[in-house]
């Protein structure tokens, strides 16, 4: 056994690895639509295959569970398809997972997220639970680290979903999930209220995607490779593993 997988232990064997596991690792996704050229699961997915990647990293002091495969993504629900969870439905499930963790001795949890829309809500869990069960939360995006090989590959100003960063990283990670024949650049509108997400301005709170993009796509999916996905992903796993051995204390040569 090289990782920690609790999808795939017997109780026999969880019982085993709890002599030496350190923290729990918690994909979290989202099914919703990714244009014309990525399926739904790909949040889920992705966050699965990282959390699976991670997890072989810091064996044997990480425990990966079962991935949260819906997330909040109410913006997308006027694309066929997208199922959405309320933040407070999403916080729920998270109290419930590390409480029943921290039943079994499990004190620190990473929450490894593959969707942006996620990342408030995530925000708000990790205080509240932290606070009201006495465990060490803590929130991550996947790739997000991988801030040399993005400013090398990723070239469109708005870019991060179904994008040639997305893709990349599914083409690396997950090659089913995309539809190469079909890959299109982001269809994007200029004006409208998703701008008050910027910088700078006054935060426009919710807004639906298609004010954003006709086909669901923002950035440039057709420059998407295999090797630009490698890069991102381990450039990434190599932040987040360094990240995580801190956490717990123990030093250790990172080389992807």
């Amino acid at each position: 056994m090289n990782s920690y997988d609790l999808t795939a232990m017997t109780w026999k064997e969880v019982e085993e690895s709890l002599k030496t596991i350190k923290f729990a690792i918690i994909p979290i996704g989202a099914h919703e639509q990714h244009g014309p050229h990525m399926v739904e699961s790909c949040d889920a997915v992705l966050a699965e295959r990282m959390a699976k990647k991670l997890g072989e990293r810091m064996f044997p002091y990480a425990l990966v569970t079962p991935t949260i495969n819906m997330g909040v993504s109410p913006h997308h629900l006027n694309f066929p398809g997208t199922i959405s969870l309320q933040p407070t439905t999403l916080i729920a499930i998270l109290k419930d997972v590390i409480s029943s963790l921290k039943h079994h001795g499990v004190k620190k949890f990473l929450l490894l997220n593959s969707h942006g829309g996620n990342q408030s809500t995530l925000n708000v869990a990790s205080m509240i639970i932290t606070q009201e069960l006495n465990v060490e939360v803590y929130y991550a995006k996947t790739t997000a680290s991988a801030k040399e090989a993005i400013k090398e590959h990723v070239t469109s100003t708005l870019f991060g979903h179904s994008c040639e960063r997305e893709v990349s990283e599914a083409l690396y990670l997950a090659p089913e999930l995309v539809r190469p024949e079909q890959l299109e650049k982001g269809d994007i509108h200029e004006g409208g209220r998703w701008k008050q997400l910027r910088p700078g301005k006054a935060i426009q709170g919710f807004y639906f995607y298609e004010e954003m993009t006709n086909n669901g796509c923002i950035g440039d999916g057709t420059k998407a490779s295999w090797d630009i996905g490698r890069q991102i992903v381990e450039e990434a796993l190599d932040q987040l593993t360094i990240e995580l051995y801190k956490l717990i204390d123990i030093k250790v040569d990172v080389r992807t």
